[in-house]
């Protein structure tokens, strides 16, 4: 059997590593599996992709489409024209797609075109918010899939009101916790750490990289001001996206507590969440480790389509304003940790569930 891998942006590299592990265990188990890495090149910064590579061992990519940066739709149709002839020239008998980024939904596209089998890892989660391209890629990308893996209970929920046969939705757990799991051991200081006098729990960790939190000046410099405001004793480490970078510019502000800080490889920055007082954010996927990690944390969003790192584990949906960023935060100070727990089947096996379904299935 041959299966072609897609990772185009961070979030992808991570969910995609178990996934080769789980692939190389069946080989060892004398299953006649193989598997093509593609890279879309959606994020080019090395520091967002090739370190990820390197960090959690994943074998360098079998090909890089390169498709750099564009506008929505000029990525995705890079992407595709790319991928089809990559497919064209290296047919497989399954495209497996992760996430929700332009590259999940192109790749996905391509392959159903070309009659082959998608599975899609992370199906079936909704923000229910059609103002996020990442919905979109969801929404489409679940449309055409086979195999539909999901992280929750809620994510099947949603699948079976599409319409999606029970048969193909197999409820596995959450790949990213996989890699979590598998470099708890390896996880390392960043560099600065001495450079700011860190400490455990002496820190709150920062990051913001959504079009409504980062793409108007003025209204980013509000919101960081009060997060500086907020932050009491503690530091603030805001490991700053290029594309917010750019944005900010050379804005002669000052903060008090705030210090960025270069993208950090997966290794440092699950260091950092780890050893984090608490951790605000407007990505999905840290409030997953977060959960984990059993570390507070507030996701600056007005929806969430990870539902279950409310209900069992330790995230707060506190909208974009400051104001109830600050009244839920000051809120967590004088009552401390909710009680929470560990979602069902993020246990690091998730990966080894996909492959044992995907390879059974082909028999």
């Amino acid at each position: 059997m041959k299966i072609t891998l897609i990772a185009g942006a961070r979030p992808n590299f991570i969910k995609i590593a178990p996934i080769i592990k789980a692939i190389e265990k069946k080989q060892s188990e004398g299953i006649h599996v193989s598997y093509r890495l593609i890279h879309t090149g959606q994020h080019y910064d090395k520091n967002l992709s090739d370190t990820f590579f390197e960090e959690l061992n994943i074998p360098h990519p079998h090909v890089n489409l390169e498709v750099k940066s564009g506008t929505q739709a000029e990525q995705t149709a890079a992407i595709m024209v790319a991928f089809e002839r990559e497919l064209l020239q290296n047919p497989c008998d399954l495209v497996l797609v992760v996430g929700d980024v332009n590259s999940t939904m192109a790749c996905a596209l391509v392959a159903k075109k070309l009659n082959t089998k998608v599975a899609h890892v992370e199906a079936g989660i909704r923000s229910g918010d059609m103002t996020m391209p990442e919905e979109i890629n969801r929404i489409v990308t679940d449309s055409i899939s086979d195999y539909f893996f999901t992280t929750s209970t809620s994510a099947n929920t949603n699948l079976l009101q599409y319409g999606t046969p029970s048969k193909n939705i197999h409820f596995v757990g959450n790949v990213m916790i996989d890699t979590l799991y598998q470099n708890l051991n390896r996880i390392s200081l960043p560099d600065f750490w001495e450079t700011y006098k860190l400490e455990p729990k002496n820190y709150v960790l920062l990051t913001l990289h959504r079009p409504s939190n980062v793409d108007e000046e003025q209204s980013l410099i509000a919101l960081l001001k009060g997060i500086d405001e907020m932050a009491g004793d503690k530091k603030i480490i805001f490991p700053i996206h290029p594309r917010t970078k750019a944005i900010l510019g050379e804005t002669p502000i000052q903060f008090k507590n705030i210090h960025f800080v270069a993208p950090q490889g997966y290794l440092n920055f699950m260091y950092l969440i780890k050893n984090s007082f608490a951790v605000i954010t407007d990505s999905g996927g840290i409030s997953e480790e977060t959960t984990v990690l059993g570390i507070p944390c507030f996701t600056m969003r007005t929806s969430t389509e990870r539902p279950e790192t409310i209900t069992v584990g330790t995230n707060h949906l506190v909208g974009t304003s400051t104001t109830n960023l600050q009244k839920i935060y000051s809120e967590f100070l004088e009552k401390g940790l909710k009680k929470a727990g560990i979602p069902e089947f993020w246990d690091g096996k998730a990966s080894e569930r996909i492959l044992e379904i995907i390879v059974t299935s082909y028999q």
